[in-house]
């Protein structure tokens, strides 16, 4: 899971090599999920943030 994690981070800023995606043997399913888990985080970091920099304001 960790590897299919790392795979995801690199694809979300563009920086997986072809090198890199021609040796990973990982499945759909295992990207799709830490795609969709990376994706709530993200979204909740910025949400959070949001809230924090408001209330101080």
């Amino acid at each position: 899971m960790i590897a299919a994690l790392k795979t995801v981070l690199t694809a979300f800023f563009g920086v997986r090599s072809r090198k890199n995606a021609e040796q990973t043997k990982l499945k759909p399913q295992q990207i799709i999920a830490a795609g969709l888990f990376l994706a709530l985080c993200l979204a909740l970091s910025v949400f959070l943030l949001v809230r924090v920099l408001i209330a101080h304001a």
